[in-house]
């Protein structure tokens, strides 16, 4: 019994996302994307590593995409910020997509 007390003690001190938070794909501009996403993770049995590919082309879609939002009036904004792939962790994919394009002579 003493070791609930102690519980109630502790405080929780919530912070914001780091990157922020970004609007709901309400209209699933990105679904099929996603989609694909969802069904590499079941085929790959859960292994994220194996669908970076896939995730990099939903975070694209997301970016470029832009919804209204309907507060006091509508507003232009993108379903997620402009971030450089290298920032979130697709520098390697870059690099791989650069190598695979044919050299023009």
């Amino acid at each position: 019994m003493s070791t609930a007390m102690n519980f109630s003690s502790k405080s929780f001190t919530p912070r914001p996302p780091d990157k922020g938070a970004f609007p709901l794909d309400h209209f699933g501009e990105c679904s099929a994307f996603k989609e694909r996403f969802m069904e590499c993770l079941r085929q790959s049995g859960y292994e994220s590593a194996a669908c970076r590919p896939s995730a990099m082309a939903y975070l694209e879609c997301r970016m470029d995409r832009r919804c209204f939002l309907l507060f006091s009036s509508f507003l232009l904004r993108q379903l997620m910020a402009n971030e450089p792939l290298e920032k979130l962790g697709f520098k390697d994919l870059i690099n791989e997509k650069s190598e695979e394009k044919p050299k023009k002579s």
